[in-house]
């Protein structure tokens, strides 16, 4: 299906003026509003500033997201005409798309997702799933995108709550060790994609990036330490950012492959791996 195909009309100079219009009646910022949308928000960031056109689909998204009528947007429609979705899920209809999508991808791997599937898990149709992703390559790229966006935010809401650097690392390791089954599910995304980044896909490029961004929490965070006093004076941040961070992929690779009970126990040998090399190489003496 192509993007011009969804709605009737196309985005004009009025229609930036109006998804302001719904982002401001959120409440929340402009990368905030993009996160929920499933949006790049450099993006939406043009496409507001009228250097880039919205897609249909993305109008659609926001439209599902403001509770306002697509046409409305468009300026083909009255903003009396704008109505709340005829299907209520949590979250709204896209990003339950998005969330089944990545529960699919995890169960079953980036390419054994189909569009039928994720329809079907959301107990839709095809058409309503390119109503709001045209594309399976365009879907695929937005699960992804939630997905990390949606890590960012949990390590960033733990670190909050630490009142160190040294209780921050504890934090992230917790966050990284593939306990729960949503943990897990995370990082079997994370190791499909890798797959992808060697190839040097679209979605490749973004996993690399992502991870480029992840490294460099890390490495912030041992940067700070270093300034507190409570890591190890003269400790390079990027050195031991690449050696903690591969550690972890190493051994959260070993416990995903680790099924039934014993995966339990598996990450708990994660854990204590990770506390003592930061015990033994970052922590101050």
């Amino acid at each position: 299906m192509e993007t011009d195909d969804v709605l009737d009309g196309a985005p004009t100079a009025d229609t930036a003026a109006r998804v302001r219009e719904v982002i401001a009646d959120a409440g929340v910022s402009q990368r905030e509003f993009a996160r929920r949308v499933v949006m790049d928000p450099s993006k939406l960031s043009r496409s507001l500033s009228g250097t880039r056109r919205f897609t249909a689909a993305e109008l659609a998204r926001i439209a599902d997201e403001g509770r306002v009528d697509a046409g409305w947007l468009l300026g083909t429609r009255s903003r009396e005409r704008a109505a709340a979705p005829t299907v209520e899920v949590e979250g709204g209809r896209p990003l339950q798309i998005v969330r089944e999508t990545v529960r699919l991808i995890a169960e079953h791997g980036f390419h054994a997702v189909r569009v039928a599937d994720i329809a079907r898990a959301c107990a839709t149709s095809s058409a309503a799933i390119h109503y709001h992703f045209p594309g399976r390559a365009e879907l695929l790229e937005a699960a992804v995108r939630w997905c990390m966006d949606e890590d960012t935010a949990r390590r960033a809401a733990r670190l909050a709550e630490a009142d160190d650097a040294a209780a921050e690392l504890r934090q992230l390791i917790a966050l990284q060790t593939p306990r729960t089954a949503q943990q897990r599910r995370q990082w079997a995304v994370w190791l499909d994609l890798w797959a992808e980044a060697a190839r040097s896909t679209a979605v490749g490029r973004l996993h690399s990036e992502y991870y480029r961004q992840w490294r460099e929490t890390v490495a912030d965070v041992v940067r700070r330490g270093v300034g507190q006093g409570v890591f190890r004076a003269g400790l390079d941040p990027q050195a031991a950012a690449l050696t903690l961070t591969a550690l972890i992929d190493g051994l959260a690779t070993h416990v995903l492959s680790v099924g039934g009970p014993s995966s339990a126990a598996a990450a708990d040998a994660m854990h204590a791996a990770l506390t003592t090399h930061v015990t033994d190489t970052i922590l101050a003496p």
